[in-house]
């Protein structure tokens, strides 16, 4: 049977880019080719709001995804779920219709966003899959509680199905990218987004990509990921951003779809996140010449001995061999850093530091403190150490810093690093950064600004000094 189903983005961050609702468009298009009929709304994007919408378009069921939970940074601690209850309680009082949550953020809490925003449905992990067996249950009045990943009340009580192992390869097309949505996102930055595969097998002690996506690679198949590049490209995209987790999670998968790029007609420049391991010279003349041009690398620190605590298998030195194949081949990169988490000491900040100098041309994000998920590793030591009670809320940002560390005591470590180099970024961006985002971004520039903003702290030191 038919139905409305109206879709709608939770999403209120900004920082650094409004992102496209890329979750969106994959429900979009299990819909569409189930026969079901869609319409959007945006938080960021929509110029109608809800109400207007609710009476436009009278859905029968509405899907709410919510992408972020919080900002993760310590000092400033915005959080972004609150939206949800908003959104909830906005449907309510227009009629009765059945509303589903989903997306990143509420697979992390699922019961407690469940509660909090009185939803009637949830569905956690991979959506796709779950958000059709339920609507066909609700409209055939048939069971519904075996659904993989569903969230849902009985008897008083929430109960959270396991998640499926993974959905089907759905090709999108601009039926799912509406386009005054795509527009604006467009005039915010030029970039568009896409995803290679999803699932992650590594265990990174605080990740949750394991728990959203599962620990199975699904890799789309390469021509399928260059026809949407091209369908990027026609949508009026200048930049790519691949949203994989790793996207170099195999040599071959790099390989195939690299070649598959190279053959099709897009030729937009793209960036990634990457592992930086198991790289080799041909894989980054092969990644340059399909049209790579940023990689942020999921490095996390530059010491041997926090890299194993943050169960990180790899090293500095495959850090290095990494950093240098990007910079042979003048791919500009960046390094994701968390400052303070399990095994951190002064000393070993000291030793990333220096470790650092090592690292020519790149650019340095650092953060201070792990937050803390349910699910993960870091969770779990953090209750056997006492940090958290056994019945603690973590929508609440809780973060960890291993003992012997405080907050300012790592901030003021990181700030002197900034001073001493103006490749180390500390923290929130201070407004002149953000200033100089809007600037760049009227001009046309487009993908990250990493390297823009490191450039501006030779100019703006004092701003450098600050960690907020």
């Amino acid at each position: 049977m038919p139905s409305r189903v109206l879709l709608i983005s939770a999403n209120r961050c900004t920082t650094p880019d409004p992102v496209f609702p890329l979750g969106l468009a994959c429900l979009n298009a299990a819909l569409r080719q189930a026969g079901h009929e869609t319409a959007w709304l945006d938080g960021l994007a929509s110029p109608q709001g809800l109400v207007e919408t609710l009476r436009a378009w009278r859905p029968d069921f509405v899907g709410i995804s919510l992408r972020n939970i919080d900002d993760v940074l310590i000092r400033q601690r915005e959080t972004f779920f609150e939206e949800v209850g908003s959104l909830s309680e906005g449907i309510r009082r227009h009629g009765r219709v059945p509303i589903i949550l989903g997306g990143s953020g509420f697979s992390i809490f699922p019961r407690e966003l469940l509660d909090l925003t009185g939803a009637d449905f949830g569905i956690a992990g991979e959506g796709e899959g779950g958000l059709l067996s339920l609507v066909d249950a609700l409209n055939h009045g048939s069971d519904y509680s075996g659904i993989p990943g569903l969230v849902y009340r009985r008897d008083g009580r929430v109960v959270l199905n396991p998640p499926a192992a993974g959905s089907e390869h759905r090709q999108l097309t601009s039926d799912d990218r509406p386009a005054a949505i795509v527009a604006h996102y467009l005039r915010a930055g030029g970039m568009l987004n896409l995803q290679t595969q999803r699932g992650c097998r590594f265990r990174c002690c605080y990740c949750t990509y394991p728990l959203i996506e599962g620990a199975l690679h699904r890799r789309r198949p390469p021509e399928m990921v260059a026809e949407e590049f091209e369908l990027l490209a026609r949508q009026g995209a200048r930049y790519v951003f691949v949203v994989d987790s790793i996207f170099n999670s195999s040599p071959r998968h790099v390989a195939e779809t690299c070649e598959a790029l190279l053959r099709g007609k897009a030729g937009l420049p793209w960036g990634c996140f990457l592992r930086p391991q198991g790289l080799t010279r041909d894989l980054m003349e092969l990644m340059a010449r399909a049209g790579l041009t940023h990689i942020e690398f999921g490095s996390d620190s530059f010491s041997d001995g926090v890299l194993r605590a943050y169960l990180k298998d790899f090293t500095f030195e495959d850090i290095f061999q990494s950093s240098e194949l990007a910079r042979q081949r003048k791919v500009e990169h960046c390094h994701f850093l968390i400052c303070g988490g399990p095994g951190e000491t002064l000393a070993t900040l000291a030793e990333s530091y220096e470790n650092s100098k090592r690292l020519a041309g790149g650019v340095f994000l650092a953060v201070v403190g792990m937050r803390i998920y349910p699910g993960t590793d870091l969770f779990e030591q953090a209750l056997a150490e006492g940090r958290l009670g056994t019945d603690a809320s973590l929508l609440a940002p809780a973060y960890y810093l291993a003992p012997g560390l405080t907050e300012a005591a790592v901030f003021d470590r990181l700030g002197e690093f900034a001073r001493l180099s103006p490749s180390w970024i500390v923290g929130d961006p201070a407004p002149g950064y953000k200033q100089l985002i809007q600037r760049l971004r009227q001009r046309g520039v487009c993908g990250p600004l990493w390297s823009y903003f490191s450039a501006a702290q030779r100019l703006w030191q004092p701003a450098a000094a600050s960690p907020a």
